[in-house]
């Protein structure tokens, strides 16, 4: 009887005080102990339909750790994953081509009192443009557009005031404000579907010089009188803070002709005034207002 208990009954696997039995319908007080503690696990789930406990009734299942890691590892299981995925993000619809910054395009403003903003710097949020039209009142809604494959600022937007009269004076105070060298372009925004078609506008040539790394003290007529030198100065104009009046390091002038611009950047730019090696360039061309 020995002899065929040890035969029948074999070690599958590891527990505190010897090994499980496979067989249900014997049962033996000898401890089997288990020689060999590298025994071979089936890959696949091992069931074990009557194994039982003094204090389970219930069939109990076993699921080999080795086979749950090649279940993990199966490329069959990591496709169906990855098309889950795909499916996931398809739900996502892409179709417009603008967004608002919060990415929502189907916000209803007050027409009366809302403003196109164009030529907006492209680090300007919707807050930090909302805070610049804090001086004409009280901002009801404020919004940068970008585009929605890129997310980045389409370098326009709207502002919506409490009331017509502070969106007319927001006009007047923020049209043309330099906000980081840019000048802002502030106008009563055209209702949907009534924006006139415009006729191509006819551009004059604009010999337009920018001047950086200007001395502090430096002020317009000192600065038309350096650039006279080399032509007409039609505008000289330094850059100063709106709130304390204090000149921002560089401005523009307008020459009257090509030659006079070239000629007054060719002798001007790194020139030293005051100790400073001024940059005098041809300026860039005011961005237009895009159609939308």
């Amino acid at each position: 009887m020995s002899f065929a208990a040890n035969t029948i009954l074999k070690p599958i696997s590891m527990a505190t005080n010897g090994c499980l039995i496979s067989h249900p319908s014997l049962f033996t007080t000898t401890k089997i102990s288990c020689s060999n503690p590298y025994a071979s696990i089936p890959l696949k789930p091992i069931k074990f339909p009557y194994l039982f406990s003094l204090k389970m009734k219930e069939p109990l299942y076993r699921v080999s750790v080795i086979a749950a890691y090649q279940e993990n590892k199966n490329p069959v299981f990591f496709e169906e994953r990855e098309k889950e995925g795909q499916q996931f993000l398809g739900d996502s619809d892409w179709g417009s081509s603008e967004i608002d910054e919060n990415g929502d395009n189907n916000v209803e403003l007050s027409e009366e009192a809302k403003l196109y903003v164009g030529n907006i710097p492209y680090d300007i949020d919707r807050d930090k443009l909302s805070h610049l039209f804090d001086k004409a009142g009280v901002v009801k809604m404020a919004r940068v557009m970008y585009h929605r494959e890129t997310k980045q600022s389409r370098g326009f937007g709207f502002v919506t005031m409490s009331t017509v009269e502070e969106a007319e004076r927001a006009v007047e105070i923020m049209h043309r404000f330099d906000v980081k060298g840019r000048f802002l372009i502030v106008e009563k925004a055209s209702p949907k579907g009534t924006r006139p078609e415009r006729a191509p506008r006819s551009f004059e040539p604009s010999y337009r010089i920018y001047a950086g790394n200007l001395p502090w003290t430096m002020d317009e007529s000192r600065l038309e009188q350096i650039f006279s030198e080399y032509g007409k100065v039609v505008k000289a104009e330094v850059v100063s803070d709106r709130e304390t009046g204090k000149s921002r390091g560089f401005g523009f002038v307008v020459m009257s002709s090509e030659s006079e611009m070239n000629d007054a950047i060719a002798n001007l730019d790194g020139k030293s005034v005051d100790g400073r090696a001024i940059l005098v360039n041809v300026a860039e061309e005011r961005a237009r207002r895009s159609s939308f």
